[in-house]
């Protein structure tokens, strides 16, 4: 069994013991040991259930294992005019690695 899940604009398909990185930002505080993900876009298996716009009642469980930070993204910007300088930003996105206990339907 699986499900496709809406995490921070992202959907991810998961399945139990599953591990998945998803944006702490979203998250909340990732202090907590236990994570619910309630948009459920839809449950797969033998009895595929599909939402409109989600499976109303189906939740995700998961187990907050660690913290991270992503790999550095390099934004850089210039146009070729006069009075325009470069920009050079750089950005590492903060995640939080969980392992999906359960699917819940």
């Amino acid at each position: 069994m699986y499900a496709i899940i809406k995490s921070g604009g992202k959907q991810y398909r998961v399945a139990e013991g599953e591990f998945l990185r998803v944006e702490r930002d979203i998250l909340g505080s990732a202090d907590k040991d236990k994570v619910t993900f309630s948009e459920v876009l839809m449950i797969g298996g033998d009895k595929p259930k599909v939402g409109a716009p989600t499976v109303s009642g189906a939740s995700v469980l998961a187990t907050v294992l660690r913290e991270s930070r992503g790999d550095k993204i390099i934004v850089f910007k210039k146009k070729r005019r006069k009075n325009h300088t470069k920009r050079k930003h750089g950005h590492r996105q903060n995640l939080v690695e969980v392992r999906i206990d359960s699917i819940k339907v």
